[in-house]
Parts: C-alpha cells; structure tokens; sequence
C-alpha cells in the first residue's frame, strides 16, 4: 500500500505542477493583447501594434489602466515580432527570454520531464511578481524625452536600467529602495527604466548591461561605477550638482555676498545651521532656484561667525534660514524650524524670488514680473521706473524703492530698467519726448498679450522722487483700481535684451568643454567595449584616406613636370567643338530616350493598376510638384533601355495629392517605412520623393525602390548610369543648380533595380487589396 499511495502522491503532485504551469501560462496570450490569430503574418502584428499603441500610450489615453496596458501591447509585439520567441511561445507557452529560457530548457528536461516551475517555488525573476514599488517611477521614451530632460535643469534625476531575469537586479533591490524613498524627500527624481519593454529609451541612454544606474542633469547623462551602497549613491547624486552653487559665508566675506544684489538682480538667502558641510538639501534647493536666488551657508559652529550670529540675532541650535534684498542690515524674511523639510523651504522661496524693485535684464523676467492679463481678476500691473546709471540717478531710485516698499501688493510690481542698455524699450513708451531726456521717468503699464502688446500711462513730469511725485503716482494707482481705462496709451515692445547673457566667445568655449568631457565619458569611460570596432573602422578609414592624398600628391606633381603647357588657342578650339558635341547630344536625347509616362489619377487608377492584365506591371515614380521636371527628366533616362518589355508600363504619382494612400502601402514594407510616433512632428513631412513603387495589380504585390541619398556632386560616372545619360548631364551641368543634382541623385541607381525587377530577384511585398485612389 505504501508503495501504491508514494505513487498516487507523485501523480498528484505532477498534476498540480501542470495546472500551476498552464495557470501560468494562460495569464499572458500575446496573440490575444493585440487581437491576432496565431496564424497572423508579421505585416498584421505590426499593424496591429501600431493601432493599440497610439490608442493605448499612456500620454494620450488618460484612462487609469492604460499604463498597464500599453505594457502588455509592447511586451505581446516584442514576443511576436521576434520569429524565435514567437517559436517558443508557440510550443511551450513562454517566450524564452535570455537566461530565464536556458533555465527554463533545463527545468523542461529534468528527470525524464518531471520538472519544477519558477511559479511552483515563486522567485522573483518576473517583473511582475517583484515588489511594485518600482511602478510608480517607470518611465516610457516620450515621457522622457517631453518632461524627465526638460525637467533634469531643475534637479537632478537617479535612474535604474532593470530587466527581467536579472539576478544582479534583484541582489540591489533593497538598496536601491531605501535610497529612492530617501532621496526623492529631497527633491531629487527617480526614474526606473525596463529594458524589456522600453529598449528605445535603454538605447538612448546608453545602458547596454542591467542593472545600471545613471544620473541625469541639465539634460547629461553620467552613468554610476561605484558599488552600490547608500553612501556612495548620495555621494554620486551629490557629485553630480555644479560646485559653486553654495557659498561658504563668514565675518570676512558677508558683507560683500549681500552687496551683489545689485550686480547679480537677485535677492540673497543665507542659511545658518551647526553643520560643518552644506546639507544635500540645500544645495539641491541652490539648485533649483539659481536663476533666482543666490545661496549662502554659514557654519555657526566654526570660529570667524560669531559677528555675523550676533548682528542677525541667530539662535545657534536651530536652523535659520533668512532671505535679503535691497537693505543688506535686515532680512526681508526669515524662517527657523528644527527640521527643515523641501516644501517649508519651497514655500518661503517661491514667495521672495525677486527684489523689491528689481531690475528688467531679459524678457523671461519681465514675462514672470509682470505677466499678461488673463481675466479681470487677474489684473497685474506693473510700475517701471525708466532710468539711468551711476550717481546722478541713486537719488530717484532711491526714492521710487522707498515708495515699492510702502506699496507692495499681489496685484502691483515694481521695477526698474536702465534706458542705456534697454533703448528699444524706452523708446516705445517715452516717444522720444525731449522733456524726459537726461532725466528718470514713471511708467505704468500692463500687458495685454504675449506679442509684446501693453496699455500704458506715462507720468507727466519727469521723476524726481519729491512729496509731489509720490502724491502724483500714489494718485494715479487709486483710480486704475476702479477705472483700468486710465491706461490709455498702447504699444508693442520689442524682446528685451539679456544683459546677463555670457558673450558668445565664453559660452561657445563651455560647450566644447562640455561636448569633450561627454565625448570622453562615453568612449573610454563608459562604452568603450562597444567603441572599438568603430574606433578601428575611423582609424582604418583615416589611414586610407591620408594614403590616397599623398599618393596622388606625388602622382599630379609628377604628371606637371611631365606634361607640356597647354596651348590656349587649342583649348579654345577643343573647348568650343565639345560644346558643339554636347549641345548635339542634348538636343538628340530627349528624342532618342523618349518614354510615355502618364500620371496615375482616380480617373485611369483601375484600368492602370487594378485591372491590369496578368503578368503586367506598372512602374510608379513618387514625386512632388517642385521636384516634378528634374525627376521625370532623369526616371525617363534611367528606364529608357527597358521601354522595349511590352509588359512594363510607366506612370508617376502626385506626393502633394496621395501621401496617405502611399503611406497606406508602404506599412505593409517591413522596414521601409518605420513605425510612426505620434510625437514626431517630423513623420507627416517625410520626404518620399524618388521612392519608386513596381506594382502588379493582379497578383496584389509591390516592390519598392527607395531613393539614394548620395551627396555627390556630380562630374563622374555613376553605378547603373550609361554613358549618353552622363554626358547629358554633364553637358547641362553648368545650367543645374546643386538642389536639382541631388534630386537626380536620388534615382542613381534605379537601372540596376530594374535589371533585378525583371529577374524576379527583388523582395515582394503583398497587401490584401488595392486602396481606393482619391
């Protein structure tokens, strides 16, 4: 009995191992995610990709599950886009992926077919049974190309290349997850790429192994080298933020940090705290506020602060944070709290970004200063003070700050511009009246579009900054609040010059610096495994290429030594006979190589292509209307010696007129026509001028010839060109522009596809029907 039950156990235990594995399995059909038969070609699962994924991308469908199933559709098309995974799936209802299908063979061939499922045992090599934590920051190739890089400028990104079956992936998981939580309440983003479903973006990025970790700022890419732990990620996010971002501040130097505010146009923010390095917060904040906002750190605990704790009245055992504008002797705000969180401190920057009466350098500020007029409740005005440089001036200004302070409001900026270096601007709103010239003067203005746009109204007299002045203005402020149409006057301003802009020589030098520094990184730091053969191939090309100019630098100084001096008379003589020849020989051509070429319309498009005899094809040159006498002259060239075939006929179609019933076609050309994404703004003016199409209407198949995109010049003979076809077009080569020679380029070597056509030797193309023409 014991032997018979030992049996009965065995048999239940491998019926339950063949309903877990076929449970498994059923949990994930790639033929039934993008609704194809298991029959389908690969023309229908790319079509049918390409439909679920633009319905489906989580950018456009907003529908909460459709993350989830845009992952489903891209790992269903990797599946079955692949002919060997298609294969394994088909037989044993898994894929197969990488080290997971060895794994799997072996599992498969264990002990005469008893073997054991990773589902039985329930390790984490999927992706889908590993913690979720990582869902929440998967990113896709749109996502981060349309807001992780732009979004990178203001901090920095960590991101992790993962994929399924990866040990290493799983052995760093913890780590990786305090790290993120901990970071990201710092304000860094975290970002997980999966290689399996976004191989775009892990292209992109450059990752060729998982796991990897890389960080990302103002749109560069550093990839991490160092074990990892957590004190060397924070070490390595923190490496990545610019050195100067954080001044170190003490008795001897404050004083002079606080006096750039007027150099620099920004408020200054000084932060006192018993730490003796600037905390990774901080300097996260520096960070994202630089263009607004200069930061200053002070170690209370170090020797030489003891003046500076001591004027500002700094409780030396909490951190305190104090903002300074205009008036360097007193804070214009200050916040204290023992644990300084990132939004405490957001909010007390966002509210203290610009001085009192900050001056207009750019156009963005003055955008962000005074922004345009959405609704009558969201009136801002804007009090601009047209002055001057130097000490002649500090007395009006001083008086207009004095009046922004006592003024200040939600719905009233004040601000300042000098006339010198904005003189379009003052231009605009002073017309050049003589009483304002040489002197200071008040505007008030509010700007009704982003066009530049504004309704304005000057002060009568020039500003002196006397009791009058202050009435005057203070007036004129009280009845714009109960009658806007005191704005009376408007105009259009130009862009604002940036007068903190770098001049061009010193930006053009930190660019190179930058593209070097990447340049170096990425092919001896970072892949520099894969650069090799491509390092070979540059060098092997440059060898060959300075081999060749010596040895025809050696070869034509020889040959001029050699020759005797041309006679001009002969030349003369030889050069007037040729032009004779080939004037001869172009007006000879075109009645020599004459090709009936009709257009293809709605009106001939059944009796030319969809009842066209059996074993009839029609040869179809794409072109557009510019391109429309060049590239005729040279299709009829190329195929004037296979006008002899009564089986051929020849027809050209309008681009301008037919695009989508040429795209139509071309989906159904594997490679010749790439997937289109949505977000390209390019993919709708792809050029198809040049694409050849050979169409046999009864048998409902094409073949495509696609344009060479040569840059040569022209003046030698080109492959597949006879020789009456270069000398007509060396004979009118003083006549063609370069524009039309790369037109004519693209049929270069149409002949020679023609010669394979007829052979049969060329890829066949099948569609189910033939669209309608409209």
């Amino acid at each position: 009995m014991a032997p018979r039950r030992l049996r009965l156990g065995w048999v239940a235990a491998l019926g339950l191992l063949l309903a877990l594995q076929a449970s498994a399995a059923g949990e994930f059909d790639p033929y039934r995610v993008l609704g194809v038969g298991r029959s389908c070609s690969q023309a229908e699962i790319k079509k049918a990709y390409k439909r679920l994924a633009r319905e489906w991308h989580p950018d456009k469908n907003k529908d909460p599950g459709a993350e989830d199933k845009f992952i489903q559709i891209s790992k269903a098309y990797e599946i079955l886009s692949n002919e060997e995974k298609r294969a394994n799936f088909d037989r044993y209802g898994d894929a197969g992926e990488s080290q997971g299908y060895s794994q799997h063979r072996q599992f498969h061939h264990f002990h005469e077919g008893f073997y054991f499922e990773e589902s039985f045992f329930h390790f984490p090599f999927n992706s889908e049974r590993r913690d979720t934590s990582d869902e929440k920051y998967l990113l896709h190739f749109s996502h981060y190309i349309n807001e992780i890089v732009p979004d990178s400028f203001k901090k920095p990104y960590l991101i992790k290349i993962t994929s399924d079956w990866c040990f290493s992936c799983i052995h760093i998981e913890p780590v990786w997850k305090e790290v993120a939580q901990e970071l990201e309440v710092l304000g860094v983003g975290i970002g997980v790429v999966h290689a399996g479903y976004e191989r775009r973006l892990a292209h992109h990025l450059g990752a060729h192994s998982t796991p990897s970790i890389l960080g990302l700022i103002n749109g560069k890419i550093t990839f991490f080298h160092n074990a990892v732990v957590r004190e060397n990620l924070r070490q390595f996010v923190e490496n990545l933020l610019p050195g100067n971002l954080v001044e170190k501040i003490t008795d001897k130097n404050y004083v002079r940090f606080l006096s750039n505010w007027k150099k620099e146009n920004k408020p200054h923010v000084l932060l006192f705290d018993h730490m003796p390095l600037v905390p990774l917060l901080y300097k996260l904040t520096a960070f994202a506020y630089r263009d607004y906002l200069s930061f200053g750190y002070v170690y209370v605990g170090l020797r030489g602060t003891e003046e500076l704790s001591s004027q500002y009245n700094i409780n030396v055992y909490t951190p305190t944070m104090m903002i300074f504008k205009e008036q360097i002797d007193k804070p214009a705000d200050v916040v204290q709290a023992r644990d300084m969180k990132k939004q405490l401190i957001d909010d007390f920057l966002s509210q203290n970004k610009f001085l009192l009466a900050a001056r207009l350098t750019n156009q963005k500020l003055f955008q962000e200063l005074c922004p345009v007029k959405k609704s009558h409740r969201q009136r801002k005005h804007c009090v601009v003070l047209l002055t001057g440089e130097g000490d002649k001036f500090a007395e009006t200004y001083e008086a207009f700050l004095t009046f922004a302070v006592a003024n200040t409001k939600d719905t009233l900026r004040f601000v300042h511009i000098y006339n010198e270096r904005q003189p379009e601007f003052a231009d605009a709103l002073l017309r050049d009246e003589e009483k304002y010239r040489g002197k200071s003067a008040v505007v008030i203005l509010e700007r009704r579009s982003n066009a530049g746009k504004v309704a304005y109204k000057t002060l009568e007299e020039a500003w002196q900054g006397s009791r009058e002045d202050n009435f005057v203005l203070l007036d004129l402020l009280d009845q714009l609040r109960t009658d806007p149409g005191l704005l009376s006057s408007d105009t259009v301003l130009t862009d604002l010059n940036d007068e903190l802009a770098p001049i061009f020589l010193i930006r053009w030098f930190y660019s190179m610096l930058d593209y070097i520094s990447d340049c170096w990184d990425s092919l001896f730091h970072n892949n520099w495994r894969e650069m090799m053969p491509l390092l070979s191939l540059l060098f092997s090309a440059l060898f060959i290429l300075f081999g060749t100019v010596i040895v025809q630098a050696f070869s034509d100084s020889s040959d001029a030594r050699d020759s005797p001096p041309p006679e001009k008379e002969e030349t003369a003589t030889k050069t007037e006979k040729n032009d004779t020849s080939f004037s001869k020989e172009s007006n000879r051509i075109p009645r020599k190589g004459f090709v009936e070429v009709t257009e293809l319309t709605d009106i001939n498009y059944n009796s030319n292509l969809v009842r066209l005899r059996p074993g009839h094809m029609n040869v179809v040159l794409i072109l557009s209307n510019p391109t429309k006498t060049t590239l005729l002259q040279k299709f009829a060239l190329e195929v004037y010696t296979f006008t002899g075939s009564s089986s051929l006929h020849f027809s050209f179609l309008s681009l301008d007129k037919h695009r989508e019933w040429l795209e139509y076609l071309l989906e159904f050309a594997q490679d010749a026509a790439p997937i289109p994404n949505q977000y390209d703004k390019h993919f709708l003016e792809r050029d198809y001028t040049g694409y050849v199409l050979a169409l046999n209407g009864h048998k409902k198949y094409f073949c495509l010839f696609k344009p060479h995109r040569s840059g040569d010049e022209g003046g030698t003979l080109g492959a597949g060109e006879d020789y009456d076809s270069s000398l007509h077009t060396e004979a009118r080569g003083k006549s063609c522009s370069p524009g039309s020679r790369a037109i004519k380029n693209k049929l270069h070597k149409l002949s020679f596809w023609m010669e394979r056509l007829l052979e049969g030797s060329l890829q066949r193309f099948y569609i189910p029907s033939w669209p309608a023409l409209d």
